[in-house]
């Protein structure tokens, strides 16, 4: 899915929602109060979350138990379409600060307290395309995590 050229905006809060929404709308798709609500909470977590941890803290919002399959179904649209980035080795979501932009990137995954960032770094990726596509591979989206200290818990 081509996007067009565009101005790198990190966005956080009402401007992060409102970007991510803008997003869907523009690839045909609905923004629902419930995919709202996903999102609203998937934003708020600093660290990434796995569909269970959203649909608990969904769940508290609401009054009432929500499924992990319904929320498992969100996440992989928010993923089609930028909106959330998944961390393979944790089976958990990171909202996407900027929805409008297509990257590819690398976590970067602390061991000890379980805090992701992401990097987007397209050399790599071109390089890790190119090693793919050498091999007959067709390469969707490269996904690189890479596992270690955060500086934090490095400097305790």
């Amino acid at each position: 899915m081509a996007r067009p050229s565009h101005s790198h905006v990190k966005h956080e809060g009402a401007s992060l929602t409102d970007a991510a929404r803008d997003v869907l709308l523009n690839d045909g798709e609905q923004w629902t109060e419930m995919r709202a609500q996903v999102f609203d909470v998937l934003a708020e977590f600093t660290k990434p979350a796995s569909a269970y941890d959203i649909a608990e803290q969904l769940g508290k919002m609401l009054g009432r138990r929500v499924a992990p399959n319904s929320i498992y179904r969100i996440l992989d649209l928010f993923v089609a379409h930028n909106l959330a980035l998944r961390v393979e080795s944790r089976n958990a979501y990171l909202a996407n600060d900027h929805p409008g932009c297509i990257h590819d990137c690398i976590f970067l995954v602390c061991d000890d307290c379980g805090a992701t960032t992401h990097i987007d770094d397209d050399e790599t990726g071109k390089t890790v395309r190119k090693a793919a596509s050498q091999d007959g591979f067709r390469v969707k989206r490269p996904v690189i995590e890479v596992r270690g200290q955060c500086t934090a818990c490095s400097e305790a």
